[in-house]
């Protein structure tokens, strides 16, 4: 195969202007015994240009991932699907691991990938090679291939990171030779804070992670083993990082090797404890080295995790996943009474000098808020988002500490409501005294002397704070009534009160992240008080014309369950389905497009398919007459023939706006008839159809047929 002419067609595809014809190149070669390994090659030549070798390290990735694993022809077919010769696949595996030594970042990733769909499918049977490879590397003393060989290791335990345990033996062999290389290594490079001793500790912490993370091999880790590994781990922690990094952007700083290693580390750490380390929540297999675990490190480590959490208390900088991990292995301290002796005396300051800060309205929060509500809405209704992450962890180990140690929430209680007391107080700490009392609302709510005191406090202090000129206090004060709408109001005035304030910030509030607060609040209201439902009723209309326009600028789930329940509610208020129909009709015109924003839309307009009473076939049809149906009609007549469809799996009418069948069995139907006006073929795709949908839970088939008959 001539590299030349490969690499001419390679650097085809940069050009624009020559991308059609030099792909066409490349598709006529691929299959030519060799042209793999001359990729491979070309990626490891330093003499090619180097967006020459990127482009050829992702073509041969698309191959390996596509091409390597044998292949059987399809049924009443005697042709075999292309494979990559084996001749040319004994060639890369020859020298994949030097290939993913000697290459640069960007290229590496590529081949990473080849590495690991090669594993998967060649080891061990035809590949064991693969551990004297990597092993050469990592035993030798030149350093410039032990990150490379670690990256190799990897792609091996990840290959069998979630596998049975009786099905990693292939691995637990191999790790009998690295695993005390790779201890002795970081061990070695611990006192080296230069960036590639750092970078290679990170990856030893990654592949021990991964190798931890569903099962622990304990035939491998003695518990001799663990103490040099646990010392590691504790070093890396106890360490300080580099003052330079402060020079780096805040919002850079978690992206910094020695934050990525403090990071491995504490997941390991609180894996460990978690799943492992703790008594009476692990399974037999473990609960030898539960106790072993419990009695020898955890108090050791939490001592240090202490410190760090510490250091953010000080406004020293803790990156937010580094201090989300420690909080979380603080809150598994809190039910074994070893650990809970050593942070017992550091409980009250961890509440009021740690948690309560994390749960205050930042300045952060306030410049989202302002360059963009619909992210800042976004952002706090994902539990992943890497901002809230630190303060779902606080949530947490508060939560669990008010739960399992009682003088715990008598102290917050207090320290909260003294907040709440003071005139002088800054408005955000009313926002976290608050945030606090509402994340221990079940709880609250559970205890009688808590339950009595939580009418007044929120007529004291949440009821005024509705109006508040602070938008972030109008949103907190309207989730404060989300928390308590279990609550039983002695007032009916109170419950009046609190309703219409909610109302009156969905409908009149400036604020997206206000309405939609105030959204949710007002539908658990309306779902726990009897009495909320009745001082709705007569402004029902305005809020589900409101509860629309927020849906379609926001496009929050959340929201779309709150219409539903609302519809279900108030179905007879609100008139039949025509009123509803019409403006959903007006917010489609709005939308215009329909993409996404259609799903939401079908969505809410589906719910109406299912109340109660069943509003009938000819009611369900008329959804569809002549607004909505206009759209319906154009949007599902322009997909494949509905019969093929329909008999796919999982899928019913169109990919993206048919993927739950409930909320699209009515327009299924429809279509079905408009289709075929023959009743039992109508009747016979439109079951298949249901058949094959995926129906949430609560929706029941004996419903689907009472609704549509």
């Amino acid at each position: 195969m001539d590299p030349n002419r490969i690499i001419q067609a390679l650097k085809g595809t940069i050009d624009p202007n020559l991308r059609i014809a030099a792909e066409n190149e490349l598709n006529q070669s691929y299959k030519i015994i060799n042209f793999a390994p001359t990729l491979l090659q070309i990626i490891m030549s330093e003499q090619v240009e180097f967006p020459v070798r990127q482009a050829a390290a992702i073509y041969l990735k698309n191959m390996v991932s596509q091409y390597w694993q044998d292949r059987e022809p399809c049924v009443g077919e005697v042709v075999f699907p292309f494979n990559i010769h084996e001749n040319d696949r004994q060639q890369i595996r020859d020298h994949m691991v030097e290939a993913i030594i000697r290459s640069p970042e960007s290229i590496r990733a590529q081949l990473t990938v080849c590495l690991r769909v090669i594993i998967k499918h060649d080891f061990p049977g035809r590949w064991t090679a693969v551990v004297d490879k990597i092993s050469m590397y990592l035993q030798s003393q030149n350093t410039s291939g032990w990150y490379g060989s670690l990256l190799a290791l990897y792609q091996l335990v990840k290959t069998y990171e979630y596998r049975k345990a009786e099905e990693r033996q292939p691995l637990l062999a191999a790790m009998q030779i690295f695993l005390p290389r790779i201890q002795q290594l970081v061990s070695q490079l611990l006192v080296d804070s230069t960036i590639f001793s750092v970078l290679v500790q990170k990856q030893i912490l990654k592949v021990f992670h991964a190798l931890v993370q569903y099962s622990l091999p304990l035939q491998l880790i003695s518990n001799t083993v663990m103490t040099q590994w646990m010392e590691v781990f504790r070093s890396t922690m106890d360490r300080d990082v580099p003052a330079e990094t402060l020079e780096v952007d805040e919002d850079d700083r978690p992206e910094l090797a020695w934050w990525k290693c403090k990071k491995w580390a504490m997941r390991i750490l609180t894996r460990l404890f978690e799943r492992y380390g703790s008594p009476g929540n692990v399974t037999q297999d473990y609960s030898e080295f539960a106790d072993f675990f419990l009695k020898t490190y955890a108090v050791g480590i939490q001592q240090v995790l202490l410190k760090v959490v510490d250091q953010h208390r000080q406004r020293h900088y803790v990156t937010p996943r580094v201090l989300q991990l420690c909080l979380n292995y603080l809150s598994q301290g809190l039910s074994h009474s070893l650990t809970w002796k050593h942070i017992k005396p550091h409980m009250q300051t961890i509440c009021q000098d740690v948690i309560f800060p994390l749960m205050c309205y930042k300045d952060e929060d306030e410049r989202l808020w302002q360059e963009d509500p619909y992210e800042y809405v976004r952002m706090k209704f994902n539990l992943y988002d890497d901002h809230a992450l630190p303060v779902t962890a606080a949530q947490s180990l508060l939560c669990k500490a008010a739960r399992k140690r009682r003088q715990v929430l008598p102290q917050m209680m207090e320290f909260c409501h003294h907040t709440l007391m003071d005139p002088s107080a800054d408005p955000r700490r009313q926002d976290g005294a608050l945030h606090c009392i509402g994340v221990l609302a079940d709880l609250l709510l559970k205890k009688q002397v808590y339950r009595e005191q939580m009418e007044l406090m929120l007529q004291n202090y949440v009821f005024p704070l509705l109006n508040s000129p602070s938008c972030y206090l109008r949103a907190r004060s309207c989730w404060m009534l989300h928390c308590f709408s279990l609550l039983r109001f002695h007032d009916e005035v109170a419950l009046r009160n609190a309703v219409e304030l909610v109302k009156q910030d969905l409908l009149d509030d400036k604020e997206m992240p206000v309405k939609v607060e105030a959204a949710i609040a007002l539908q658990t209201l309306v779902s726990n008080q009897e009495q909320a439902k009745l001082y709705i009723r007569p402004y029902i209309r305005p809020v589900m014309q409101e509860l629309l326009h927020v849906i379609r600028e926001t496009e929050n789930d959340d929201l779309t369950n709150v219409i539903q329940k609302m519809i279900c509610v108030y179905n007879q208020e609100m008139a039949g389905p025509n009123w509803l129909v019409a403006q959903c009709s007006v917010t489609l015109d709005v939308w215009g497009s329909l993409g996404e924003s259609f799903d939401m839309f079908y969505s809410s307009v589906s719910q109406l398919f299912f109340a109660r009473p069943p509003l009938g076939k000819r009611k369900c049809f008329a959804l569809c007459d002549p607004g909505v149906g206009q759209h319906l009609a154009v949007r599902l007549h322009t997909t494949p023939p509905l019969s093929l469809l329909l008999t796919q799996p999982r899928v019913t009418v169109d990919r993206s706006s048919c993927r739950d069948g409930d909320s699209k069995v009515s327009g299924c139907y429809k279509l079905c008839d408009r289709t075929d006006n023959r009743k039992p073929i109508v009747d016979q795709i439109f079951f298949q159809a249901l058949s094959r949908c995926h129906l949430r839970p609560h929706v029941k088939f004996s419903h689907l047929l009472i609704t549509c008959a």
